[in-house]
């Protein structure tokens, strides 16, 4: 028999207050050596549908030099990343242990300003930028003044897909407990893990992406959007399309350029194919109002329109999301779910969410908007 049916009943977000886009950019120009290189990187970040993107780290020009803020050498005013001394893993991880529950806190705070955030029984907290132990769950748990039995469970390491994985795992718990009450949190600290590289695709890939945290609250109330179900499609022979490796130096990025030619082939397979089994549950693209899609980059989504042929606006919201915030990873599809429930719509209207994650893999949802 089926369980209750599970809702997202609000989302909070939060980034840091420091806006670093122009900063890396001027960053990514002073480390390529090559002027073609240099001229490619200029066009391609003119072309990125970025225009701001948040970190925890100030850049080094809004420091203050009369305070010593930074060494010369530094591109952030602390003096974290250091030309030809930037910090190995142990280091980041410290920033990362001292910074996210910090900013999950924030992300959640804002979710209680819509609803109410008090009994909490399950704390679903996903994120691939950074581990520490205790984690960030009950670091925020305490921060929040969660009941420090709760259940928790961390997603780690999924990439940019990771929150659909959280939300599928709060619908199951939904569905098994109605009474649940289950808080989703995605944070992710990107920009710990600039590398300085004379590559021009790693500094291509660094470039989309951005810090930030979302909280969504689960529960069986019929309020805010109404979680159907989840698919998960693996790719074939894309495995190697993105990667996410713990190195010396952090975590190392490889975004493959033939990604969004992946995803759009994908796509147009399942808009012709369209029976029950597939993404689009045998409905056809046009009966859906709503796409919460992850926005990669402009490139990820340009993709996503072509393969399901969708109208220019059928995206528009997540476009708007990518230019105000960039690419924060598991985050950014909840960022785009939280634009939508603000929207005026009907009750009913459908909708199908997608993120993108290592594998390479599709995670895709349905929902619809509760009455």
């Amino acid at each position: 028999m089926d369980g209750p049916v599970a809702h997202i009943n609000a989302v909070g977000v939060a980034t840091p207050g420091n806006q670093v886009h122009e900063a890396f950019v001027a960053f990514a120009e002073g480390t390529l050596s090559a002027r073609r290189d240099k001229a490619l990187f200029r066009r391609m970040a003119a072309r990125a549908g970025i225009e701001r993107r948040w970190s925890t780290f100030v850049p080094a020009r809004e420091g203050t030099a009369a305070e010593g803020a930074a060494p010369e050498d530094a591109i952030d005013a602390e003096g974290f990343f250091r030309r030809g001394a930037f910090p190995g893993t142990a280091a980041r991880m410290r920033r990362f242990a001292e910074q996210a529950p910090a900013l999950a806190e924030a992300a959640a705070r804002d979710l209680g300003t819509q609803a109410d955030i008090a009994g909490i029984t399950h704390l679903v907290v996903a994120s691939c930028t950074g581990f520490c132990a205790p984690g960030v769950d009950q670091r925020l748990a305490e921060r929040l003044g969660l009941d420090p039995d709760l259940e928790r469970i961390s997603i780690g390491y999924m990439g940019c897909s990771a929150a659909v994985n959280a939300l599928k795992t709060a619908r199951h718990i939904v569905r098994s407990q109605p009474h649940a009450r289950v808080l989703v949190v995605c944070v992710e600290l990107c920009t710990l893990h600039v590398q300085e590289v004379d590559d021009l695709e790693a500094l291509l890939a660094a470039m989309l992406f951005g810090d930030g945290a979302a909280a969504a609250l689960v529960t069986a109330e019929p309020t805010g959007f109404s979680l159907g179900d989840f698919k998960a499609v693996t790719l074939p022979a894309t495995q190697d399309r993105i990667t996410w490796d713990v190195a010396d130096t952090g975590f190392l990025m490889h975004l493959s350029g033939a990604v969004p030619q992946a995803i759009a082939d994908a796509l147009a397979q399942e808009r012709a194919r369209n029976d029950a089994g597939g993404v689009l549950g045998g409905r056809r693209v046009e009966d859906y109002a709503l796409f919460a899609v992850h926005p990669g980059g402009r490139s990820v989504l340009d993709a996503v329109a072509l393969g399901l042929e969708l109208p220019e606006e059928a995206l528009a919201t997540a476009r708007s999301v990518l230019a105000e915030n960039g690419n924060m990873s598991s985050a950014t599809i909840l960022f785009v779910l939280r634009e939508l429930l603000t929207q005026r719509g009907a009750a009913g209207e459908p909708g199908l969410g997608m993120a993108f994650g290592p594998g390479m893999v599709a995670e895709t949802f349905r929902f619809a908007r509760a009455a």
